[in-house]
């Protein structure tokens, strides 16, 4: 095993604007065509020739990182991390969060490499990210985006601010929000989706804030007198995003897969905690696993698979992990792993 230094924590913001880009596709249809040089210049990444099988379930990858500037989004790691699932046989859409310090083999290394599931992105971009977060669950990844947390602010404004409903106070950066009902504009909803050390319940309860503006946000996408706000979001967007789903992939789902959006709902991977090198990580069990896998497969239309990867070899070598109090996770058990932080 090999330890290096560790890595500088970035602030986790909120990861949402794919499916943003998805949904304002649908509301506003045909008039993404305005827009589609715009686009196809500055967010899209991908070569492919083949549009999306709109008949078909589709996956995607969402990635948030915290880079700083406009537009530096292609190194930094992916501190968000969502699995967004599309299936237009049942009409609903899924999103899964997977904690970004799920321990976790970097795919596509040289060597096996073992560390944070948040350093796939900057180690190997978009590629060894979403060969990752595959290997991990077992799960077909189809598409992509990266999104700079940066232009959150741009983008809640862009639709007019949003209305949530906060379940306790939430103060950052000189900006407090009481319990109860509240309409937040950019600057607000970027304070209540960074706050963690505040909430009892950590880095998963503000995931909760997370998908909890996301929604709010959807909401107004779907509401007809936001639909010249369109241009102004794509605007906030163009600076702050990348993705392998092109301007005909879009228009494909806006024509499409209105139905998609009616039914959205969200969950967590909750993991255990665990200590690897005086490093904080963590740990899916191979239950986890095998039941975050089954639930994300059945909605991609796909039979059940037994889990069998290096995160399962790991668990199966820690006979005295119980998957709820262990703090010290041995990893030294496979002799070919390089273990970074």
């Amino acid at each position: 095993m090999q330890h290096m230094g560790r890595s500088k924590r970035r602030p986790l913001w909120l990861i949402f604007v794919l499916v943003v880009v998805i949904i304002a596709a649908i509301v506003v249809g045909l008039r993404l065509h305005q827009a589609q040089a715009r686009y196809q210049t500055k967010i899209y990444t991908g070569t492919k020739a083949d549009s999306v099988d709109t008949s078909k379930p589709m996956s995607i990858l969402l990635l948030g990182t915290d880079t700083g500037a406009d537009g530096r989004i292609t190194k930094g790691n992916s501190d968000t991390i969502m699995v967004v699932t599309i299936n237009p046989k049942t009409k609903k859409t899924v999103i899964t969060s997977i904690p970004r310090d799920t321990l976790a083999q970097m795919v596509g290394t040289k060597t096996t490499n073992v560390q944070k599931l948040n350093a796939a992105y900057n180690i190997g971009g978009s590629t060894m990210a979403k060969a990752s977060v595959s290997k991990l669950l077992n799960i077909p990844i189809n598409y992509y985006a990266t999104i700079n947390m940066g232009g959150l602010k741009q983008i809640v404004d862009a639709v007019g601010g949003v209305t949530i409903k906060s379940p306790m106070k939430v103060s950052y950066d000189h900006i407090t929000i009481t319990k109860g009902r509240h309409h937040l504009n950019g600057k607000q909803a970027l304070t209540y989706t960074r706050m963690r050390y505040q909430d009892p319940r950590g880095d998963y309860g503000r995931q909760l804030r997370q998908q909890q503006v996301m929604k709010a946000v959807l909401t107004k996408l779907a509401a007809t007198k936001t639909l010249t706000r369109y241009n102004q979001l794509l605007d906030s967007l163009s600076n702050n995003l990348r993705t392998d789903l092109s301007f005909n992939d879009l228009v494909a789902l806006a024509t499409n897969d209105h139905a998609n959006t009616k039914h959205i709902t969200s969950h967590q991977m909750v993991l255990t905690p665990a200590w690897i090198n005086t490093s904080a990580y963590q740990i899916a069990s191979t239950a986890k696993l095998q039941s975050t896998s089954d639930a994300i497969r059945k909605q991609l239309g796909l039979k059940s698979e037994k889990i069998d990867n290096i995160e399962t070899k790991l668990n199966a070598l820690n006979t005295d992990y119980d998957g709820v109090n262990n703090l010290n996770y041995n990893t030294d058990g496979l002799d070919t792993i390089t273990y970074t932080d």
